[in-house]
């Protein structure tokens, strides 16, 4: 009988492509194979492993397959995970086949994947396997030389790609969708422990359960007209989840193949997707940056991608790809928390990320005294006027979704005082309601006793022709609070004409008396995070202490900030003892 309501689980949505012969998984394109066996793998193989097709040649499982390999794996941890373990696997993976292969299994299993980041190192890659409570980890033989000496008491580790691995597959090559968990999984099953990517302190595992995301998987189908048609390109991190959530679950939900990229390439990003003929994608932080620092090409605009969907890229950045590559760009917000969610709607002004969500009671206020902020004062080019008073933390007073963090009651109290959900990111609110982004809470700067947001310096500072990248962040000020440097990345082969720059900024209307970056530092590449953000962190800490060439904002324009010029200034951090603070 023909189903007539939506799986409200994501067991439900791996179920349902059992017996369907459609494309289900793409991959290859990026890879060179050796001769083997057959492209197509039977049931329960190791897909990881897969060979026989010629380089660059893309593999296709198809969804009957897929459902097969997840309901193998479904049954393998089953019997692998100790009586009375908490269910979750550690997956520490790139974007390979088992990584949505092992989603689907802990699904099927009512079990939860916890997203192990690989640019973790030592420690810090040992706590987050045991915080998460994961005692079967799945990796890859690339990936074996993170864990070498780590202490991980009570933790199988699984290799994909090797015969041991495939050996422990083969017994359950047979079994189906349902047959194996540790119980029917429910809208509550937990299904994601994913890392929040703080700024400080350890990662959070947020908590996602199997009905939530299901539903953001149906609601990004709709909203974007997702077809069985349609490939959904993944080329961010899987163990974040953008990935997830934004764009294999909407491709689960509507019957579309999703394509997978091991690692983000912007210079191979086209040539995937013509391969893959991918249609959407997802991205995070300065991913649209680098797909626009690649050399252009006649034929920029022979491919089949019709929309790109995720955070950070700037008006100025999303403008630049339409013109390009002929494909929108839509800027959507929306944590791995749940907590709260800004809608796009039809009538959304340049820059707006939309308005609340259903359900939602959404408020911009000052996170020092909790009253709201007021409205923003935009010019009639929407340059925001009043960013010291408008901008605050966005909090949700409503319903929230939020399910909580994995054994860190703190944190989740702090996410959830006063009966709040607090995002911990800036925002301001126009007078119609359309909210804007602003930041991060930790992006904040206090310069000569005014606050300002680095993001929206950062999208002023986008429209200059010379800069590919840019990231805003505090310097300690010499004797109070803070002062603005700008890191820049410019166009290949350019130099840094302080001249240009001044005039540049000079010419911004909407660029504050405090915004104009006191220093500049000119890197040959942004440092980012394994998802693409910047890596505020390493900028920050790094301070004026770095290689790459420093200049300070004079009367007359910017000058150098050689050897003598920063010795004298570390001088006068240190006479008025703040030499401590550009040691952080």
């Amino acid at each position: 009988m023909r189903r007539t309501t939506a799986p409200e689980t994501v067991a439900e949505l791996i179920a349902c492509q059992w017996g369907d012969p459609r494309p289900g998984l793409l991959h290859g394109a990026d890879t060179v194979r050796t001769p083997g066996a057959a492209a197509v793998p039977a049931a329960g193989a190791d897909t990881g492993a897969v060979t026989g097709a010629p380089p660059g040649a893309v593999t296709v499982l198809d969804r009957h397959h897929y459902a097969c390999g997840a309901a193998a794996r479904a049954a393998l941890l089953v019997d692998l995970l100790p009586r009375g373990a908490e269910p979750h696997v550690g997956v520490l993976l790139d974007n390979t086949p088992e990584f949505p292969l092992w989603l689907g299994a802990a699904a099927l299993a009512g079990a939860a994947v916890a997203g192990i980041n690989p640019t973790r190192r030592g420690p810090e890659l040992a706590r987050d396997i045991l915080h998460t409570d994961c005692r079967v980890l799945i990796t890859a033989p690339e990936h074996l030389r993170l864990l070498r000496g780590l202490d991980l008491p009570g933790v199988r580790i699984l290799v994909t790609g090797t015969e041991e691995y495939a050996a422990l597959l083969a017994p359950y090559a047979a079994a189906k969708p349902g047959e194996a968990r540790f119980a029917p999984p429910a809208p509550g099953t937990r299904f994601l422990l994913y890392f929040t990517s703080g700024s400080t302190g350890a990662p959070k595992a947020a908590i996602c359960g199997q009905g939530r995301v299901a539903a953001a998987g149906h609601a990004l189908a709709r909203r974007f007209g997702t077809t069985p048609d349609d490939v959904h390109y993944v080329c961010m991190p899987l163990f974040h989840g953008n990935a997830v959530i934004a764009d294999w679950l909407p491709a689960l939900a509507a019957g579309a193949p999703v394509a997978l990229r091991p690692r983000f390439s912007a210079s191979a990003f086209l040539d995937d997707v013509r391969a893959y003929g991918a249609t959407y994608f997802t991205y995070v932080g300065r991913a649209v940056q680098y797909l626009l620092a690649t050399e252009p090409r006649a034929d920029d605009r022979a491919h089949p991608l019709r929309l790109g969907f995720g955070t950070e890229a700037g008006a100025v950045d999303a403008a630049r790809f339409e013109r390009r590559f002929g494909v929108r760009l839509v800027e959507g917000y929306g944590a791995t928390e749940g907590g709260a969610s800004v809608q796009l709607t039809p009538d959304t002004p340049p820059g707006a990320l939309g308005r609340a969500g259903d359900g939602d009671d959404l408020a911009v206020v000052d996170p020092e005294t909790g009253r709201e902020c007021p409205a923003a004062l935009l010019d009639a080019e929407g340059r925001l006027r009043n960013g010291d008073e408008a901008i605050g933390e966005l909090v949700n007073r409503g319903r929230s979704l939020f399910e909580g963090y994995w054994r860190n009651p703190e944190a989740q109290a702090d996410r959830t005082r006063d009966g709040w959900y607090w995002t911990g990111d800036l925002f301001f609110r126009d007078p119609e309601g359309f909210l804007y982004f602003a930041g991060r809470t930790d992006d904040r700067l206090r310069v000569d006793s005014e606050n300002l947001a680095a993001a929206v310096i950062e999208n002023i500072l986008a429209r200059w022709e010379e800069a590919v990248a840019v990231a805003v962040y505090a310097v300690p000020d010499e004797a109070a609070g803070d002062q603005v440097m700008a890191a820049l990345v410019l166009r290949g082969g350019a130099r840094f004409d302080p001249g240009a720059f001044a005039a540049f900024l000079a010419a911004q209307p909407d660029l504050g008396t405090k915004m104009a970056p006191r220093y500049v530092r000119i890197l040959d590449a942004m440092p980012v995070t394994a998802t693409n953000k910047v890596h505020r962190v390493a900028l920050r800490r790094a301070g004026f202490l770095c290689p790459d060439p420093l200049w300070r904002r004079a009367a007359d324009g910017y000058r150098p900030l050689d050897p003598p010029a920063l010795a004298g200034l570390l001088a006068r951090y240190e006479d008025r003892g703040r030499r401590h603070l550009l040691e952080r």
